[in-house]
């Protein structure tokens, strides 16, 4: 994606010292790696509040479950916050992740065209301090002795906004800065940041919630705003802002990765001469244009229903394991929270393990469905073994992080940047925010429909949750299988 670029970042203008020839291509890849990891771990990390606080705002724990190790259910931090604390309390948490995943599905469309259009690091930042500013005020309701949902709905549905600007641009700048040399190893590495801040956000949240459910809103908030003017200060869109060589421009990608190297070169030299030949060759692509990309609607589709499942645990997995016994204990808030990264740890391994198995063997659909179809087993196995002891539910929610979150690393990182980069009609490559928005975008209508459900489903038990999100990956697998299917047809006729 070739974005605008209004202004070098100030502190390459401060320090002379950071520009070309003083510093290397190699060292501004790193540093950009670096900072759109930092950035987007901390739109996660202030994204993962609701997640942690929901079994102090909602109903109260089971009566019938062991009072051993429990807290006071007497307690003020368990007297749940109107109106989140009733019988339909599990059923309002599920609407206010609603509210905020709608809000942030949407706005990712349009993000993701206006980032091909503008200079993705203001944009990026103004993201950035939204998100920050929708996160402590969100926060400020405990102080302010707010009861009015609309109040957390409103916030909720701004913040989404702001969210949502984050992912289309890091994966922009990356794109823009990275060939497609060992791109699933690498971005696998850089899309641990999902985890990292997972796991970040959780341990804040958890560490200062009893001090009052504020401050887990207001510490994370205030993170994303630091990090922000750090990215307003050290972040460089492109390389040729810097004098480098796109490093795109030395390749050409299509949908499965395994092109012969020379034909690569040559369809590579024949795009450079049609772009010179056609100016507009390098303009942003349209939305509907963007749809057509061979592979963008199955992805899009695939990730719809593996994120429903991701953020199903993201905003609900804390509050399932508080309220569900561990070896017939009842585990505290913070220990549930705590617990809960866990799974992030699970899902930084398998985002960077799925990266390294599409890079060897050149498949990015075959890497996700076997993923998707192992993870299947391992949500049965949580469910059914998890409450046994703490050893086997660390265990197993380990390897059903590592699972799940795989494919979900993969088709937002690699696969968004290779069919956002291929060269199209006349030579077209710069499609790059368009088309993660397009496939993050509707990822996000799943993860907006997952939370929901499983606030209402589970009223009923939550054998019914896990049904809902086995399926979901049964589906999630369905719709690569053609993909696949030419992935091996591929392999066989040795392309």
């Amino acid at each position: 994606m070739e974005s605008k670029s209004l202004s070098l970042a100030p502190a390459l203008t401060l320090f002379p010292g950071l520009k070309p020839p003083h510093k290397t291509l190699l060292f501004h890849q790193i540093c950009v790696l670096v900072i759109t990891f930092l950035a987007y771990a901390s739109f996660h990390a202030s994204r993962k509040p609701p997640s942690i606080v929901k079994s102090v705002l909602g109903p109260t724990v089971a009566s019938n479950l062991t009072q051993l190790q429990a807290p006071n259910l007497n307690s003020p931090i368990d007297s749940g916050w109107p109106p989140f604390n009733g019988t339909r309390g599990t059923h309002r948490l599920g609407e206010l992740d609603l509210a905020f995943l709608t809000s942030y599905s949407i706005g990712m469309y349009l993000a993701g065209h206006v980032g091909d259009r503008i200079d993705l690091r203001m944009f990026l930042v103004f993201g950035m301090m939204g998100s920050g500013l929708t996160t402590i005020l969100f926060g400020l309701g405990y102080w302010l002795d707010v009861h009015v949902l609309g109040y957390f709905v409103g916030v909720q549905i701004v913040c989404g906004v702001f969210q949502s600007i984050g992912w289309p641009c890091v994966v922009a700048v990356v794109g823009n800065w990275l060939g497609e040399s060992k791109r699933g190893l690498i971005m696998g590495i850089w899309n641990s940041h999902t985890s990292v801040g997972n796991i970040i956000g959780s341990v804040v949240a958890s560490g200062v919630l009893e001090f009052g459910w504020g401050w887990s809103f207001v510490v994370p908030g205030l993170l994303i705003i630091v990090v922000g003017v750090l990215v307003f200060l050290f972040l460089v869109v492109n390389p040729e802002d810097l004098g480098f060589v796109h490093p795109g421009m030395e390749i050409e990608m299509g949908v499965e990765t395994d092109c012969a190297e020379n034909l690569q070169k040559v369809e590579s030299e024949e795009a450079r001469l049609i772009e010179a030949n056609n100016p507009d060759s390098s303009s942003a692509i349209g939305f509907l244009e963007a749809w057509k990309i061979p592979g963008v609607a199955p992805f899009a589709f695939c990730l719809f229903f593996s994120k429903l499942v991701a953020y199903t645990f993201l905003y609900w997995l804390p509050f399932y394991i508080r309220h569900t016994a561990v070896a017939g204990v009842q585990l505290s808030h913070k220990t549930a929270g705590l617990l809960s990264t866990i799974f992030d740890i699970g899902g930084v391994l398998g985002g960077i393990t799925a990266g390294f198995i599409s890079d060897m063997i050149e498949a990015r659909a075959i890497t996700s469905i076997l993923f998707l179809f192992l993870s299947i087993p391992a949500l049965i196995l949580y469910r059914a073994f998890g409450s046994i002891s703490m050893l086997a539910n660390i265990a197993l929610m380990f390897l059903s992080g590592f699972l799940v979150n795989g494919p979900y690393s993969l088709i937002t990182t690699a696969v968004a940047a290779d069919l956002g980069t291929q060269n199209l009609d006349g030579g077209n490559s710069r499609a790059l925010a368009t088309v993660t928005a397009i496939i993050d975008g509707t990822g996000s209508v799943g993860a907006a429909l997952g939370p929901l459900l499983a606030g209402y489903i589970s009223t009923r038990g939550w054998n019914s949750v896990f049904f809902m999100l086995i399926l979901s990956i049964f589906f999630a697998g369905l719709f690569l299988i053609r993909v696949v299917r030419t992935e091996i047809r591929e392999k066989l006729s040795g392309k």
